[in-house]
């Protein structure tokens, strides 16, 4: 593959994929962790770059005003999946307050520091953490790929909306069939 690629898991917390949460994806996201648990062991195969990002807010985050508390730093929610987990020795925690893994975080400074010129996406919601993730990194100048079998939506028709729009905006390639 080599070290110009970098994956990003996005938001695969308890908060998203685990029933009970407030944010919960529902069972259609679950389906997509066998396949998002393959792209990280093969990119840890092929010796490339994981980045896992999670949302870490604050107990009285200005996000809340929009949606109900959840992931806030510390909390069980705010957790890495149990199926993911055991992979995050080997790749890198990236804790996020906002939809953008790039905002106020170290995340480009690494993948520079790395080399990566291209990223690879997976992880929740298409239409909102990764899609924006995405444009950050399309402002930033790396190439993007988008896994569709391996990003999900609690909403099927803003999980279609993203797809598209990181398509048709910001130069995505999707690949793989939608999970």
């Amino acid at each position: 593959m080599g070290s110009n690629r970098a994956l990003i898991v996005v938001d695969m917390q308890r908060g998203f994929l685990e029933e009970g949460y407030p944010l919960f994806c529902g069972a259609e996201a679950r389906r997509i962790i066998p396949a998002v648990r393959r792209m990280v062991e093969e990119a840890l195969d092929q010796e490339m770059p994981v980045f896992f990002t999670a949302d870490a807010h604050e107990p009285d985050d200005r996000e809340f005003a929009i949606y109900p508390p959840h992931c806030i730093r510390g909390t069980v929610e705010a957790e890495i999946i149990p199926e993911l987990a055991p992979y995050l020795d080997r790749g890198t925690l990236i804790e996020t307050v906002t939809y953008s893994a790039f905002f106020e975080t170290d995340l480009h400074r690494r993948l520079q520091k790395l080399g990566v010129e291209e990223l690879t996406f997976c992880g929740v919601c298409t239409d909102i953490c990764v899609l924006h993730t995405v444009a950050d990194a399309y402002f930033r100048g790396y190439r993007i790929t988008v896994r569709r079998d391996g990003v999900a939506s609690f909403d099927p028709d803003a999980h279609r909306f993203g797809l598209r729009h990181m398509e048709t905006v910001f130069g995505a390639r999707l690949v793989g069939e939608e999970g």
